[in-house]
C-alpha cells in the first residue's frame, strides 16, 4: 500500500486497521477517552497520528497496543490492515487462569417454593378444586 506522507486522523487510522467496524465507532472510542497516544489520553478524534506513535486502545473486553508503521489510504482487507501496525498487545489470559464461576447453590429437597405438582396435591388435600 502506498501511504500518504505526514499525519493522519486517529479515527481514520483506527478504522483502516480494523480496530472498529465504523468511523463513527472510532470517533466515539476516541472522544470517550479510551485511546492513548504515546501514553497521553486523546479526547479529540481529529488528533493526528504519525509513523512511530504507540496507541493504547481500551476495548470492552481487551486492551490493544499498536505501533503505527504506515498510514493508510483506504480501508482494505485484514492482511492489508495488518501491514499498517505492529501489535504490541499482551497475550490474552487463558480461560483456565481466568476467574472461575461461582459454585451452584444447593438446596435441600422440599425447601423453597412448591412445584406445580406439589401445589395440586396440597389443593386436593385441602378440598379445593384445582383449576
Amino acid at each position: 500500500m502506498n501511504a500518504p506522507a505526514g499525519k493522519q486522523r486517529i479515527d481514520k487510522w483506527l478504522w483502516f486497521v480494523r480496530c472498529v467496524k465504523t468511523r463513527t465507532l472510532a470517533q466515539k472510542l476516541v472522544n470517550g477517552g479510551h485511546v492513548k497516544i504515546n501514553k497521553e489520553r486523546c479526547n479529540d478524534c481529529a488528533h493526528k497520528v504519525k509513523v512511530g506513535d504507540v496507541l493504547t486502545v481500551t476495548l470492552p473486553r481487551q486492551i490493544k497496543i499498536y505501533r503505527v508503521v504506515e498510514l493508510g489510504e483506504k480501508r482494505g482487507s485484514a492482511t492489508q490492515a495488518a501491514e499498517l501496525y505492529d501489535d504490541l498487545s499482551p497475550p490474552p489470559i487463558p480461560k483456565s487462569e481466568g476467574p472461575r464461576p461461582l459454585p451452584q447453590a444447593v438446596r435441600e429437597k422440599g425447601a423453597g417454593r412448591p412445584t406445580k405438582k406439589e401445589r395440586r396435591q396440597t389443593e386436593t388435600l385441602l378440598g379445593k378444586d384445582p383449576l
